[in-house]
């Protein structure tokens, strides 16, 4: 801490210890609180406020992040490969791609055949990327030489057909994938996965189909990829890079491959050459544009940590000193996810995708040209941008120009312009890109359901394997490297300094045992803490008692967990004033998740940055420990935490990172946490619900709810499970409880854990928790 913030809690214990009363309608030594209306939304738009700084704030925050050496290509390359790695890790390109190998599928009786023209041929085809995953598409081969080989991506709701030329929907000058086949080139078009929802879900769970989801495919497939350390454009990038290895197996290494894309297929073609030098040339149509606004966008494009270091200009760097063509034409537009069908659950997250304004596409080319020029003179010419100007009107897709700028660096005699050639016709009987589109879904939802069922074996391997296991203080010490990676890289940490905490309170109750205040800290700009503390009336002056930390869950207030007569009753049985009326001093925190999709976007904002919702929850927790240590009643050593549901989330979470809760209690939340998250055959899992921030970047091969257990190992922790609370299933619960069991057990502290299943709902059953309370922070019963 600071030497001001030391002064401040220095000089707050010495006026609390010279001054304290209860009798006021403030608490000694804070302010009137005088705020009124909702707190819970303020506290919330603050949150807002604050991420939308540090959004618009990471453009200049990221070159710390690179260490570029612009004195030739071999040093450029070289030096932005660290940020090559790390943009590999953060999209999921992680998994070894199989061998290459491509094959035309049977076809109309003929071995792929599709369809003809005077210059090239049209294949169905199939390649292999990941274990069970293929690529699918059409391959346009000319009748001639190949002058060049590209793959040619859609946006995700066209197919193949489309952008060949075979099917409407796209108008001719558009048709790139079957312009570039009349140039010369061979030519792949991978189906992408699309916007629609047809198969997001599981509808063989019920014969109502009451399990199908309006999520787009790409939010079904994302969600789960996500948590496991992979992603959606991860796995479109590996089929992409499965055709560049297939094009050099089959035509060796001096053979020259190109990628162009629209939209979505603009934004792969965008990441395939950043990672893969092996790409020649490519074209970006549709996509880029400044990246700070991407939490406005689909959920499938979040990206943990992706604005810390890249925006579209930064990825785009990892293209120079090759060509890439940036495309300013018009975005596809979204304006949200499909519309819930009869049978489907509205699970989806919003997001819209909309062109942006081409002065602000401008901006963000710019920023590549600046890096460019820095490069050695005959290297300066790789970016270009069509249209060449602010003024100039957007262009098709697929435009003469950009084309002509794509093959330049593709083709030894390159064609000024793509003929105009007339399309094919489709001689099969009939397509049917539905089945084609639910294989592909299926194939990437079973090999991120075969990581899930892997993951216990990985997460092992990452920690429990990894440290010492003979003695109770040699684990924790080890622990403490886990702990950093838990707060720094799967939460994310704040780095901001805290504000002096200026407590503001005013008196709400006036029970008989007990007086409650309202309380109000600052922690940073724009961020507070809000809460209520409960203080028994038989405090002595001179006496320091336990606390007792009471946390709600969703959508809940701090007053859920204190009256008797408000809706959330019935789970929370008013549990803070129970405490309070045992003689525990009782604080009762919000939590921010309130306010459905206002605080859920608050973790599409969090994420690109490194943050989630919890780096603000461990944040407003850190500064309420540090206050409560002052006020003189208050024994620091005795601060115990106990919450339900989202607050037995935060039991696991915020505990796990801060050492000054000397226990955790998680009520109603305790699970096979990772499984509940991606698998998609239990009815309870999230991916059927809207509960769309839950997920948290590669959670699944590093911390499930025994990892972050170890991470509150040798302190006191419990669990409080109904038998039918729909959150968990007690068998699942009890699987994943076992291993923190054994290790309290076998490290000498099997007194300090316990379980208590009881016979009830999604509630506080408030027995054996709060025998483990009055034990372990040895207190009395009255």
């Amino acid at each position: 801490m600071t030497n001001s913030r030391l002064l401040s809690i220095g000089l707050s214990i010495w006026l609390s210890c010279a001054a304290f009363t209860q009798q006021g309608e403030t608490l000694p030594n804070t302010t009137a609180l005088e705020w009124t209306g909702d707190l819970s939304a303020r506290m919330v738009l603050g949150l807002h406020r604050m991420l939308d700084k540090k959004m618009e704030a990471s453009v200049a925050g990221r070159p710390q992040y690179w260490k570029r050496d612009f004195s030739s290509r071999e040093a450029y390359e070289g030096s932005v490969e660290p940020n090559r790695n790390r943009l590999n890790t953060i999209i999921g390109v992680v998994d070894e791609r199989l061998a290459p190998r491509l094959e035309r599928i049977n076809s109309a009786g003929e071995p792929g055949f599709v369809a003809e023209t005077d210059r090239y041929r049209v294949w169905a085809v199939r390649w292999q990327v990941l274990e069970g995953v293929d690529g699918e598409g059409l391959m346009l081969e000319p009748k001639g030489p190949a002058v060049a080989y590209v793959i040619a991506l859609p946006d995700a709701d066209q197919t193949p057909e489309q952008v060949a030329g075979l099917a409407e929907g796209i108008q001719p000058q558009s048709q790139f994938a079957r312009r570039l086949a009349e140039t010369g080139c061979v030519v792949v078009i991978p189906t992408l996965i699309d916007r629609s929802s047809d198969f997001s879900g599981n509808p063989k769970m019920h014969s109502d189909r009451s399990r199908e989801t309006n999520m787009p495919h790409r939010e079904w497939l994302y969600r789960q990829a996500y948590e496991m350390g992979r992603h959606l454009i991860g796995y479109e990038i590996q089929k992409v890079l499965a055709l560049v290895d297939w094009f050099k197996k089959e035509h060796g290494d001096q053979a020259k491959v190109g990628v162009a894309g629209y939209g979505e297929g603009g934004l792969i073609a965008l990441y395939a050459a950043a990672l893969d030098r092996r790409i020649d040339a490519s074209l970006v149509s549709g996509y880029l544009a400044p990246r700070e606004r991407v939490a406005e966008e689909p959920i499938y494009r979040n990206v943990w940590t992706l604005l810390r270091e890249f925006g579209d200009a930064e990825t785009a760097s990892l293209v120079l000193p090759r060509r890439l063509v940036i495309e300013h034409s018009p975005f596809p537009q979204v304006s949200g996810p499909p519309g819930a069908r009869e049978g489907q659950r509205a699970a989806a997250a919003p997001g819209r995708i909309e062109t942006p304004p081409t002065a602000a596409v401008r901006r963000e080319f710019e920023r590549i040209v600046a890096w460019q020029r820095k490069l050695p003179r005959p290297l300066q010419n790789g970016a270009k941008m069509v249209p060449d100007s602010v003024s100039a009107a957007l262009v098709p897709f697929g435009s003469q120009e950009s084309l002509s700028y794509f093959l330049e660096p593709l083709t030894k005699n390159p064609a000024h312009r793509t003929p105009d050639g007339v399309p094919a016709k489709d001689l099969r009987r009939g397509v049917d890109s539905a089945e084609r589109q639910k294989r592909q879904v299926r194939q990437i939802e079973n090999h991120v359901q075969q990581l899930l069922r892997i993951s216990s074996y990985k997460r092992s391997e990452f920690f429990l394997e990894k440290v010492p296991y003979d003695s109770a203080d040699r684990f924790a010490e080890a622990a403490k490297m886990y702990r950093k990676i838990f707060s720094e890289d799967v939460i994310g940490k704040v780095g901001d300094p805290m504000m002096p905490p200026n407590p503001r309170s005013r008196k709400i109750y006036d029970r008989p045992e007990w007086t409650g205040y309202e309380v109000v800290h600052d922690v940073w700009p724009d961020v507070f803490n809000w809460g209520i503390l409960l203080l028994p009336k038989d405090l002595k002056p001179s006496e320091k008692r336990p606390v007792v930390v009471v946390q709600h869950g969703l959508e809940g207030v701090p007053r859920d967990v204190i009256e008797s007569d408000v809706a959330g009753y019935r789970a929370y049985r008013a549990f803070g004033a129970q405490l309070a009326d045992r003689g525990f001093i009782v604080y009762a925190p919000h939590n921010p998740y309130r306010g459905k999709d206002d605080f859920r976007r608050l973790q599409f904002k969090a994420n690109p940055l490194g943050l989630s919702l919890f780096s603000f929850i461990v944040g407003q927790h850190r500064q309420l420990l540090d206050w409560l240590k002052t006020l003189p009643y208050v024994d620091g050593k005795r601060i115990a935490f106990y919450g339900l549901s989202y607050g037995g989330k935060t039991a696991m979470r915020v505990p796990a990172i801060l050492e000054d809760y000397c226990l955790s209690i998680c009520s109603g939340d305790f699970n096979e946490w990772i499984w509940k998250n991606v698998t998609n055959d239990w009815q309870n899992s999230y991916m059927f619900t809207n509960e769309y921030e839950m997920y948290e970047f590669n959670l699944g091969m590093t911390f499930n709810y025994a990892e972050m257990a170890y991470l509150i190992f040798p302190r006191p922790f419990m669990v409080e499970r109904g038998h039918r609370d729909g959150v968990g299933v007690d068998e699942w619960v009890a699987h994943e409880y076992a291993k923190v069991r054994r290790l309290y057990d076998e490290l000498g502290h099997g007194d300090r854990t316990e379980i208590e299943f009881f016979n009830g709902v999604h509630e506080i059953h408030g027995q054996g928790t709060f025998k483990f309370l009055h034990r372990h922070l040895n207190w009395p019963v009255r």
